[in-house]
């Protein structure tokens, strides 16, 4: 059911697969649709460690940000509330010597009065498509993808590293974190994807747009994208939440 941000309203579908080589999951997500709020976390760690950092991150957000009403109090409220998934999953790390080096990466949006507030750590992303172009919101926060902003490497090469999965910033392996915080303005006909790095590694940019240029409701739209992953390999989990203003 699609329900009204003030300006746009919103209609949204989430889905998660393991994936053809994993055999556990350690992708999470969250949506509150009512409140416009969405996450998707990608965890790692051994054992099932990725899988608790992951869902501890989302619930934590969720919980904090989805109360909240007022648009002056959002930017604050998303900043308090990846912080407060950052010390709840650290701790844990550190009480429980089974979870010790777990962490996640992080990406969240909420939605309100017409402007969406993007907030990430990691490699997980946000995209914007709008009137059939498809940008990219976040900026990794990765090895390569460092060297690639810095002119030190080219995205061919950074998609061919052995050092591609490396992230410099994740929730939970250090007491403190910093998140990117961007805002922008949202028009109807205007679809949001947050993914984890599933669908990215094996989907090109060029071939997501192509998808969502297509006709469908947004749940037809996000099986494909998880198809698509799915039929190119998917050597990871694979996650992603679309979501469609009007």
């Amino acid at each position: 059911m699609p329900e009204s941000i003030k300006s746009v309203t919103l209609e949204a579908a989430a889905l998660t697969h393991v994936g053809k080589v994993r055999t556990g999951n350690e992708d999470s997500f969250g949506v509150c649709l009512d409140a416009g709020v969405f996450a998707v976390c990608d965890g790692m760690g051994g054992a099932a460690a990725g899988e608790v950092a992951s869902r501890l991150a989302v619930d934590t957000l969720l919980e904090r940000l989805c109360a909240v009403t007022s648009r002056e109090d959002r930017r604050k409220a998303l900043e308090e509330s990846i912080a407060a998934a950052n010390r709840l999953v650290y701790a844990q790390a550190s009480r429980d010597s089974l979870l010790q080096g777990m962490g996640t990466t992080l990406v969240a949006v909420a939605i309100q009065q017409g402007h969406a507030l993007i907030g990430h750590v990691g490699d997980s992303r946000c995209y914007l498509f709008r009137a059939s172009r498809l940008t990219r919101e976040t900026n990794d926060h990765s090895l390569v993808d460092e060297q690639v902003r810095l002119g030190h490497m080219t995205q061919e090469d950074a998609e061919r590293s052995p050092l591609r999965n490396v992230i410099t910033r994740a929730i939970g392996t250090q007491d403190s974190v910093e998140a990117d915080i961007t805002e922008l303005p949202i028009e109807a006909g205007d679809m949001l994807l947050l993914c984890s790095d599933g669908l990215t590694r094996e989907v090109p940019e060029d071939r997501i747009a192509a998808m969502l240029r297509g006709p469908g409701s947004v749940d037809a739209l996000c099986h494909q994208l998880i198809d698509a992953a799915n039929a190119a390999g998917s050597h990871d989990n694979v996650t992603a939440i679309l979501v469609r203003a009007a």
